[in-house]
C-alpha cells in the first residue's frame, strides 16, 4: 500500500470511529503536511481519493469537510463475474470513434494525452538525423524482432527497475495494440476463454471478438484493480487460456493495482496454468515519486507477456510499440511476419536516437507532473459544474476521470449530443460487452484548461442536466 493509500486509510478510520464527523473541517494540507512528514503531493492524492470515495468534500478557498455519512458509497462495482460466449462490439466502437475523429472537436473523449506536451522538435530532429543515415546506408531494419539499438535502450529501462529483460525478448510493433493483439493470438485458438477487466480496454473486447474467444469479465475497482476473489472464480469455472489486463492507471478507471494484489494475482494464475497479457501502456504515467513495477517483475515461469508503448507518453503518430514476449518471442515474430511484416524503420531509428539522448526521463517527469495538475483542474471544474448525482472517480496517475449518471441515463445519448456541440467523450457502453455502464462514461482530462475546456466542461454539465431530466431512457 502507498503512502497516499495508508493516509487515506487512516483519515477514513477517523471518519467511521468520529473522530471527524459529518462537516468538521479536516486539517488543511499544509498542517497535514506537518504532522505528518509527508510530501504535499503525497497529502494532495490522499484527499483527493478519499473526495472521490465520497468521504470528504471540498469547499473552495475553505479546505476539506468530512460528507454527509449518505455520500460515503464508494464505488458501485459491477458485478463480480459476468461471461460472454460471443462478443459484438467492434461495430459500435467503430461508429463512435469515426463520428467524434474531428479535428475541431474539445476531444474530452481521447484516449491519448495531449499531443502539445510531447518533445515534437526533439523528435523531429532525431527523425531528420536518422533519415539522412538511412538515405546514405539503407534502413538496416526490416523485419522482426525489430530495430536491435532500440531494443536494447528499452532492456536497459527496464534494467534500471531491477528486471532482467533481455533484447532478445523484446519484439517492436506498429504501436501497443499490435503487441496485444499478437500476444493474445500467441496463447489461444478460437473458442477459448479469456478473463478481462469490468470495465475493459475496448481494444481487449474487438480483439476476443476478431479472435472468435468468449470472454469472462471480472469486477475491476479503481483503487485496488481486477477483484482476486473473483478471478479466483472464474479460474475455477472456466477454462481460462489467458489474461488481459492493465496493471497501472487502468483504461477508463485510471487506478492502478497495488503490488501485493499484483503478486497475489500472478500466483492466481501460475496456479491454474494461465498467462497474462499485461497491457502496460500508461505505466510511464504515474503519480509520485516510485514508479510501480509491472506484475512482468515478480514473473518467473514466463508467464507474462508485457506490453508497452512510447505512443502516451512520447510520439503518437510514430506507433510503436513493443511486447516483452520471453518465451513466446520467436511466436510472436512469425504471426507478426504474417499481419504487418515489420513496423516503421524510420519511426524505430529515430526513438532510438532519441532515448540515446537521455532526455526522456526528464521528459516523463515534467509530463507526469503535467498531467497531475490539469486533471486536478478539469475534477474540481466538474465538481462545481455537474449535478451532485453524478459521481466523478479520480485516481491516481495518467489523465482519466471515470464518471457515473444516474441508473437511468444514457451516457450514449449523451454522446451524441455532445458530438453535436463539438465535444466529444468516450461512452460507457464502449467498455463492455452488455449494458452495465451505459450511464457511464471516460474523461481525457489532459487538455490544457483554457476557455475553450472550460465552455465544454459547461456545456456537458448542461446537457446532462437536460437528460437527467428526461427520465428513463433506452
Amino acid at each position: 500500500m502507498s503512502r497516499y493509500e495508508q493516509l487515506a486509510q487512516q483519515l477514513r478510520e477517523q471518519i467511521r470511529t468520529g473522530v471527524w464527523q459529518e462537516g468538521d473541517k479536516l486539517p488543511s494540507l499544509r498542517e497535514t503536511v506537518r504532522r505528518s512528514g509527508l510530501s504535499l503531493m503525497t497529502v494532495l492524492s490522499a484527499y483527493q481519493l478519499l473526495e472521490s470515495q465520497g468521504w470528504i468534500r471540498s469547499r473552495p478557498q475553505s479546505g476539506y469537510f468530512v460528507a454527509p455519512a449518505r455520500e460515503a458509497t464508494g464505488y458501485q462495482a459491477p458485478p463480480p463475474l459476468l461471461p460472454a460466449e460471443t462478443v459484438d462490439i467492434n461495430a459500435f466502437i467503430f461508429s463512435v470513434l469515426q463520428a467524434g475523429n474531428n479535428p475541431g472537436c474539445v476531444a474530452l473523449g481521447s484516449a491519448f494525452p495531449d499531443a502539445s506536451l510531447f518533445p515534437r522538435h526533439q523528435l523531429s530532429r532525431s527523425l531528420s538525423r536518422v533519415a539522412r543515415q538511412m538515405h546514405a546506408e539503407g534502413t538496416g531494419v526490416t523485419l522482426p524482432p525489430g530495430c536491435a539499438d532500440l531494443r536494447r535502450s528499452i532492456a536497459q529501462r527496464y534494467a534500471a527497475r531491477g528486471m532482467d529483460i533481455s533484447p532478445d525478448e523484446i519484439v517492436i510493433t506498429s504501436g501497443a495494440l499490435e503487441a496485444l493483439n499478437l500476444s493474445l493470438q500467441a496463447l489461444t485458438r478460437p473458442g477459448d476463454w479469456v478473463v478481462v477487466e469490468s470495465p475493459a480496454f475496448y481494444g481487449a473486447l474487438q480483439a476476443i471478438e476478431r479472435f472468435q474467444l468468449k470472454a469472462v469479465a471480472v469486477a475491476t475497482d479503481p483503487q485496488q484493480g481486477m477483484d482476486l476473489d473473483a478471478l479466483a472464480l472464474a479460474l475455477r469455472q472456466y477454462p481460462v487460456k489467458a489474461c488481459w489486463l492493465m496493471s497501472h492507471c487502468q483504461n477508463p478507471l485510471g487506478g492502478s493495482m497495488p503490488a501485493a494484489n499484483k503478486q497475489r494475482l500472478l500466483a492466481l494464475l501460475a496456479e491454474h496454468g494461465v498467462s497474462l497479457v499485461e497491457d502496460d501502456v500508461y505505466g510511464e504515467l504515474y503519480a509520485g515519486l516510485d514508479p510501480p513495477l509491472p506484475i512482468k517483475a515478480w514473473d518467473r515461469e514466463g508467464r507474462v507477456l508485457h506490453c508497452g508503448s512510447f505512443s502516451k507518453t512520447l510520439a503518437t503518430g510514430f506507433r510503436i510499440g513493443w511486447v516483452a514476449a520471453g518465451q513466446q518471442s520467436e511466436v510472436i515474430q512469425r504471426l507478426q511476419l504474417m499481419s504487418t511484416l515489420s513496423t516503421s524503420a524510420p519511426m524505430q531509428l529515430a526513438l532510438a536516437d532519441y532515448l540515446s539522448s537521455h532526455r526522456y526521463d526528464k521528459h516523463l517527469h515534467t509530463l507526469r507532473r503535467t498531467l497531475e495538475q490539469r486533471k486536478h483542474i478539469f475534477y474540481r471544474a466538474i465538481q462545481r459544474a455537474f449535478p451532485d448525482s453524478v459521481r466523478v472517480y479520480y485516481a491516481e496517475g495518467s489523465y482519466f476521470l471515470w464518471l457515473e449518471l444516474p441508473a437511468h441515463c444514457c451516457a450514449t445519448r449523451l454522446y451524441w449530443r455532445a458530438l453535436e456541440e463539438g465535444i466529444t467523450i468516450a461512452p460507457g457502453r464502449m467498455f463492455a460487452a452488455d449494458e452495465q455502464y451505459r450511464h457511464c462514461f471516460r474523461l481525457n482530462a489532459s487538455l490544457p484548461w483554457d476557455p475553450r475546456s472550460e465552455t465544454a466542461i459547461n456545456r456537458l454539465a448542461e446537457l446532462i442536466v437536460e437528460i437527467i431530466a428526461e427520465g428513463p431512457q433506452t
